[in-house]
């Protein structure tokens, strides 16, 4: 089926005249219209945009011009990202009708790269804790997490090879772990922000969605750019973790299990499951205590963040308070509360945080951790605990999901490896090498 091709397949095939982007978005379309109904991925599908897209890069090709690195290859856009000329409502009646005047940098990046936009994914209600409608492709009883809940539940059920997602706490990691695919979250600042709806300033971070390693890489490679814009971005060279998915390490790699608190939260088969590959790395990896200092970083993550999201997005809770989520008034509500000297504590944690990492790689090529506590919960359960992800959000480092795992009842979990900060292509290698090293992790589309 061609919407199963992975996005380097359908680039290769289409720079190569065997397949045309008019007919990989029309078979994207029609799975959608298949399957979308009861999974409930999509916003927004712009499908005349997508496909006069497709026929102009057709159209490129055909007369021999040069070619982007995702050239005809559908994308989705979780909807907090501006797409001129779409809605961006940020899962929320408080944003209803909102249309985009201007593409925010993704979309530019994508565009330049020769990327179809085919529409905007659901997200969760201000891409924060109110889950969303979607459901996961592989059980739809379940949830695909959040707070990317459709870009990742798309990218599982074939809609479409790639999409885009954010992260904060575990919004991009989680919901990889839980509908069976790859994620990335690059280094903070490879990707801007800007165009994007900004709930942290502190902690936002732009992350991806594929159905392979490789993907994974080639779409945060053509999207990452300085730009002066964006308070995290940074002016120096970027890692191109695409790279670094087809380098052979020097030497076997070395991994660190830092032995946190909050690994009580695991469920039986995901403590069997890391367990095993604990073992199967051997000699490979070491088991080390957490300071006491890193478990602290799950509160002052959350002052940090609620904090500033009662600040950014003060306007709309003030217009539309009536149409707030009784979950979300309750955070914004608490965030109010915080004082400026709790927040520039906790602020300084996060700091820390990153000087802490700053040289313990050193030592290690990754760190191994759980994606996510088990297999993804039910819908009526909420969108799954985010906190396997905080630590290596808060640092702002990269972290990468690899579907090796599933659990008692057959639905998917995630195994999560972090890198050194702005080493995003020895990340990328590592984890390539575990995915072969344990046998080929199976990408989890249905």
């Amino acid at each position: 089926m061609l919407c199963q091709l992975t996005a380097a397949e359908a680039r290769s095939q289409i720079a190569g005249g065997r397949l045309t982007s008019v007919d990989l978005v029309k078979a994207c379309l029609d799975r959608i219209m298949e399957t979308d109904e009861g999974i409930g991925a999509w916003a927004q599908v712009d499908a005349m945009g997508a496909l006069e897209q497709a026929e102009q890069l057709d159209d490129i090709r055909r007369k021999g011009n040069a070619l982007g690195a995702l050239h005809g290859v559908p994308v989705g856009l979780k909807d907090i990202f501006d797409v001129k000329g779409l809605p961006t409502e940020c899962g929320t009646p408080a944003r209803k009708g909102n249309i985009a005047a201007a593409d925010c940098a993704v979309a530019a990046r994508l565009r330049d790269a020769g990327a179809v936009i085919l529409g905007k994914t659901v997200t969760t209600e201000f891409a924060f804790l109110n889950p969303a409608h979607t459901s996961n492709p592989h059980n739809l009883a379940h949830t695909p997490g959040g707070s990317s809940s459709g870009s990742a539940a798309a990218v599982a059920a074939g809609h479409v090879p790639l999409a885009i997602g954010t992260q904060t706490n575990g919004s991009v990691i989680r919901p990889a772990s839980f509908c069976g695919i790859f994620g990335y979250k690059p280094t903070r600042g490879m990707i801007s922000r800007c165009g994007v709806l900004q709930t942290s300033v502190s902690l936002d971070q732009i992350g991806v969605f594929a159905r392979s390693l490789e993907d994974a890489g080639m779409l945060s490679d053509a999207l990452a750019g300085y730009d002066p814009r964006d308070p995290a971005s940074f002016a120096r060279p970027r890692p191109s973790a695409f790279s670094g998915v087809h380098a052979e390490p020097p030497v076997e790699p070395d991994f660190a299990w830092i032995d946190i608190p909050y690994h009580d939260r695991l469920s039986a088969d995901a403590q069997e499951g890391f367990e095993e590959i604990l073992e199967a790395l051997g000699g490979r990896i070491e088991r080390i205590q957490a300071p006491n200092s890193m478990a602290d970083l799950v509160g002052h993550q959350q002052v940090v963040h609620e904090y500033e999201i009662a600040r950014h997005l003060a306007e709309d809770f003030e217009k539309h308070w009536d149409v707030i989520s009784p979950k979300l008034q309750a955070v914004i509500e608490r965030g109010r509360q915080y004082s400026d000297k709790q927040y520039a504590e906790s602020l300084s944690m996060v700091g820390g945080a990153e000087n802490y990492f700053a040289s313990f790689f050193l030592d290690y090529d990754a760190i191994l951790a759980p994606s996510s506590a088990g297999e993804a919960p039910l819908k009526a359960d909420g969108t799954g605990d985010p906190v396997f992800c905080t630590v290596w959000t808060v640092a702002g480092l990269p972290c990468v999901n690899l579907p090796l795992l599933s659990g008692a009842t057959g639905l998917p979990i995630g195994v999560q490896l972090i890198g050194q900060a702005e080493r995003d292509d020895r990340l990328m290698r590592t984890a390539n090498w575990m995915i072969n090293a344990l046998g080929n992790a199976d990408a989890g589309a249905v």
